[in-house]
């Protein structure tokens, strides 16, 4: 079930969604050669908590960290942990928080340091394929609109959109109906009406669509070793244009 949010949970989220914004905003700042990502977890965390909320993925179906990060042929759900970040690197942080019973969700890929060409169009790609599938996230068109928009900018660029894991409601859960994917036929779906939440994360690799998760059960990496990308906000549908909710307003 497609669940509408009214006015008095749209405040709460917005709340919800500054504290996450924020949170992704400090975690690129931090995002340079010589730190670790287990450093960057804890300083999302202790930042998340600071403001009163909680780290919606700490624990998250037994995930041990309060972000995912992802490093260059990864593609969602990295472990943060002893690796030190390298010149050249590409970086998404995926986070969440949850504040006065809802949860914000977004992500991003920041470059560390200065690093290929390929990978700074990557990252270009993946961000703006999300935008285009904002020019679909109006009251009238179906989920599946956004999908086809995120998929034609990306493959017209050369790159490819992952099938395996897909955007999808976010409310006061952290995964709510419906899903959206980054990939499909226009057309279908459910039809988009004021008051849905979703969170749309395209993720984009540089060579095949396809990848495989490593052995520690959560991190998925590119099946070829190429690198990947992802850009993600949680979003409201409106009367008019879409209400991108993971804002930030400063640290």
């Amino acid at each position: 079930m497609i669940i509408i949010k009214n006015e008095n949970q749209l405040a709460a989220m917005r709340q919800a969604c500054r504290i996450t914004a924020a949170a992704r905003a400090l975690a690129g700042e931090m995002v340079r050669p010589g730190v670790s990502t287990k450093q960057i977890d804890k300083a999302v965390h202790d930042y998340i908590v600071i403001q009163g909320a909680k780290p919606s993925f700490l624990g998250y179906n037994g995930f041990p960290a309060s972000t995912c990060i992802s490093v260059n042929s990864a593609v969602v759900h990295g472990i943060p942990g002893n690796y030190v970040l390298r010149e050249g690197d590409i970086v998404t942080v995926d986070v969440g928080a949850y504040y006065k019973g809802f949860h914000g969700d977004c992500a991003d890929t920041f470059p560390c340091g200065t690093v290929s060409a390929e990978a700074e169009k990557l990252i270009r790609v993946t961000r703006q394929s999300f935008f285009e599938g904002m020019r679909f996230a109006t009251r009238g068109h179906r989920v599946s609109d956004i999908s086809h928009a995120i998929q034609t900018y990306v493959e017209s660029n050369g790159f490819s959109v992952v099938r395996s894991f897909v955007g999808h409601g976010v409310g006061a859960q952290l995964h709510e109906e419906p899903e959206v994917p980054n990939f499909g036929t226009a057309g279908h779906g459910p039809r988009l009406l004021p008051g849905m939440t979703l969170a749309v994360e395209p993720m984009v690799n540089a060579g095949t669509w396809d990848v495989r998760v490593l052995k520690d059960g959560w991190t998925a990496v590119t099946a070829d070793g190429k690198l990947s990308a992802q850009y993600e906000n949680t979003v409201c549908i409106t009367d008019g244009e879409p209400e991108i909710l993971t804002v930030a307003e400063g640290l």
